[in-house]
C-alpha cells in the first residue's frame, strides 16, 4: 500500500513540475541556510581553535598592570630577572619560562632593510611557542647569560632580506646593534589577530635591554605548564608568588595580570560555537515557512482533485489509504527539498569558507538533522490536508465541479 501510494505521489508531482519546485523552495532555502551557517561556522571555531594552538601549548602570559574597564591602571612596574629566576625555581609543573621585551626596529642587511619587531628573551620562548627551527639553532646558555650580539630570524625577515641566499652566519644590524644570524625559524602564518608571526627577529634578553630597550625590565613573562599540569593551579601559584614579591598586601588589587591561554581559548571556541548555534536557529526559521507552503499547496491539491477523491473512496478507498496518499506526497516534496537543500547547502558552504579562507569542516549529525527535520516538516504539515482528503463524504466529493 505504501509503494503504491509512492506511485501515486510521484505521479502527482511530476504532473505539476514547476508547482512543485515552488513549494519545496521554502525548505530547500531552509536546509541550506541551516547547512551553510554551521558549517562555516564550525570553519570559524577551527580556524580560532587552530590560530590559538599556534601561540603554543599550556600557556600563561605574565603582565605587568591590569587590563579592561574598571581595572587597575597599566602603569605598573615591570618584572625583573629576579621575578623570573623565582617563577622558575619556586613554581612546580613548568616547562618553559621565557622573558619578553619588544621594540619596533629597522632591520639592515647588505642593501636590503625591513621593518620588523625585535623580542627580546631566551632559549624558553621556542619551547614555549612550539616554534621549531628551519635552519641553524636556537640560543646557547653562555650567549644569553654573556649577551652576545647574536640573532634568530623569522620566516618573512629572512626573505625579505636574503632572499634565496643563505643567511646563517651572515651580519645583520638590528637597529643600531650588529649581530650574527645563527638560526631561522620555521613558518608559523599568521596570527589569530591577523598579524605576520613571522616577521621578527629574536635576540637574546641581556642584550637587547643594554642595546635597544635600554633598561632591565621585562615586559612580560610565557609559561608553559607540562602535560598533565592544570593550568589553573599554575595561574593560582604564580599570582599568589608575585603579590609577595610585589609587596600587595591583602585586599589590594593585583597590579599584574596572569592569562590562561586554555581558558582563553575555551571562552572563544565557546563563543564561536554558541553563535554558530544561533545562526543556525534563526535559519532554521525558514524551514517552518517552507513547511507552510508545503501545507498550502496540499490544501490546493485536495481541492483540485475533489472528484478522484470521491472515485477512490466510491469504489472502496478507505480513510487511512486516501490519507496516507496525500501525506506521502506531502513527506516526498520535503524530502526532495531536503536532499536538494543539503547538496546547494554544501556548496554554498564550500564556496564561503574558500571565500573567508577558512576551514570547510561539514558536519554530519546536522546534514542527518536537516534532512530528518525537513520530513518532519512535511507529514506535520501536510497531514492536515491529507486529513480533510479522507473526510470527504465520497457522495458530495463526486457532485463536486
Amino acid at each position: 500500500m505504501f509503494f503504491e501510494a509512492l506511485k501515486l505521489a510521484l505521479r502527482a508531482i511530476s504532473r505539476n513540475m514547476l508547482r512543485s519546485f515552488l513549494t519545496i523552495l521554502g525548505v530547500v532555502i531552509g536546509v541550506a541556510a541551516v547547512i551553510a551557517m554551521v558549517t562555516v561556522g564550525n570553519g570559524t571555531t577551527a580556524q580560532v581553535t587552530a590560530q590559538i594552538s599556534k601561540l603554543g601549548t599550556n600557556l600563561l602570559f605574565v603582565r605587568p598592570g591590569q587590563f579592561g574597564p574598571g581595572r587597575a591602571s597599566t602603569e605598573a612596574k615591570k618584572f625583573t630577572e629576579r621575578d623570573l629566576e623565582a617563577i622558575r625555581t619556586q613554581i612546580s609543573g613548568l616547562r618553559a619560562v621565557a622573558p619578553i621585551s619588544q621594540s619596533s626596529v629597522t632591520v639592515v642587511a647588505g642593501g636590503q632593510n625591513h621593518a620588523t619587531t625585535v623580542v627580546g628573551t631566551n632559549s624558553d620562548y621556542l619551547v614555549a611557542q612550539d616554534w621549531d627551527m628551519a635552519l641553524g639553532r636556537g640560543f646557547l646558555g653562555s650567549e644569553e647569560s654573556g649577551g652576545q650580539t647574536v640573532c634568530i630570524l623569522g620566516e618573512t625577515l629572512r626573505r625579505e632580506l636574503f632572499g634565496s641566499t643563505d643567511p646563517l652566519g651572515q651580519a645583520v644590524r638590528v637597529g643600531k646593534v650588529s649581530c650574527t644570524v645563527i638560526g631561522v625559524l620555521a613558518r608559523k602564518g599568521q596570527s589569530g589577530m591577523g598579524s605576520d608571526q613571522d616577521d621578527t627577529v629574536l635576540m637574546p634578553i641581556k642584550i637587547f635591554q643594554r642595546r635597544i630597550g635600554g633598561s632591565t625590565g621585562i615586559s612580560n613573562i610565557t609559561l608553559s605548564a607540562r602535560d598533565g599540569v592544570s593550568t589553573a593551579k599554575v595561574q593560582a601559584n604564580v599570582e599568589h608568588l608575585l603579590r609577595e614579591r610585589r609587596k600587595i598586601v591583602a585586599g589590594r588589587q593585583d597590579d599584574f595580570s596572569v592569562n590562561d591561554m586554555t581558558q582563553m581559548a575555551a571562552t572563544l571556541t565557546g563563543t564561536t560555537t554558541l553563535l554558530t548555534g544561533l545562526l543556525g536557529a534563526v535559519a532554521a526559521v525558514s524551514l517552518l515557512v517552507g513547511g507552510i507552503g508545503i501545507m498550502n499547496i496540499m490544501l490546493v491539491s485536495v481541492t483540485e482533485r475533489t472528484r478522484e477523491i470521491g472515485i477512490r473512496l466510491a469504489i472502496g478507498a478507505v480513510e487511512s489509504q486516501v490519507l496516507l496518499q496525500f501525506l506521502v506526497e506531502a513527506v516526498t516534496l520535503s524530502i526532495l527539498g531536503g536532499v536538494i537543500g543539503i547538496l546547494f547547502g554544501l556548496a554554498l558552504a564550500y564556496g564561503v569558507t574558500a571565500f573567508l579562507g577558512v576551514p570547510f569542516v561539514a558536519s554530519p549529525s546536522i546534514i542527518a538533522l536537516a534532512f530528518c527535520f525537513s520530513a518532519l516538516i512535511g507529514m506535520v504539515f501536510g497531514f492536515f490536508p491529507a486529513r480533510n482528503a479522507a473526510r470527504m463524504n465520497p457522495i458530495d466529493a463526486l457532485r463536486h465541479e
